[in-house]
């Protein structure tokens, strides 16, 4: 019966955990709920605040998490070629993003609550991204080429699925936000890691 009781307990405050704030919801039906929310930019000292903070995860079945996410889709459309964007970047502390599907007919978007990458391979690719967030803003960056993803849609069902090649970077970007972690703070720490570069096909003497 305690067992039973602790249960019933966890799950309670896991569900608590996951609603949205007064503030939260404010923000997120400001102005007219069927427009686009203004991206946060690190050229804003507050917003850069908001995108650094981690992000909790939220309520699939809370109706204002179905009205953030159609508005972040919103807000990616009206960049000039966009291929993801993370909740923070709106201003929502909370585990959603929205991913341009190149590895599907026809790239759609499509929206991912409460991610979580829970495998990635240790080969990884090199190649540039930028970031809606950062102005003027583009470098190189290695990302895991193949990355396992749990998520839940709006319906509060469970998914998991592998994802390769440029959409799995996309997946990779778009999680980092939700840790607060921005590409630009990235490369920063980058610069003072050393790599030893190894030729992969190089043959090895068997007489050694």
């Amino acid at each position: 019966m305690k067992k039973i009781s602790f249960l019933l307990l966890f799950f309670i405050g896991f569900i608590n955990a996951q609603k949205l704030t007064s503030d939260e919801i404010s923000l997120i039906n400001k102005g007219d709920i069927n427009s686009a929310l203004p991206i946060y930019q690190t050229t804003d000292e507050n917003q850069h605040l908001t995108l650094l903070n981690i992000s909790s995860e939220i309520d699939p079945l809370d109706v204002n998490t179905a009205i953030l996410v159609e508005r972040m889709k919103l807000s990616l459309l009206s960049t000039d070629g966009g291929v993801g964007i993370a909740a923070p970047q709106v201003g929502i502390n909370r585990k959603v993003i929205w991913v341009q599907r190149f590895d599907k007919e026809g790239k759609p978007l499509e929206y991912f609550i409460n991610p979580v990458i829970i495998w990635k391979s240790e080969l990884q690719n090199l190649g540039p991204e930028g970031d809606l967030s950062i102005p003027d803003f583009r470098e190189q960056f290695y990302r895991s080429k193949v990355i396992q993803l749990e998520y839940f849609d709006l319906k509060g069902q469970k998914h998991s699925e592998i994802v390769e090649g440029f959409t799995a970077v996309i997946f990779q970007h778009e999680i980092d936000h939700l840790f607060g972690i921005l590409i630009s703070d990235k490369k920063e720490k980058e610069k003072n890691e050393s790599y030893l570069k190894i030729d992969a096909f190089q043959k090895v003497n068997a007489n050694k």
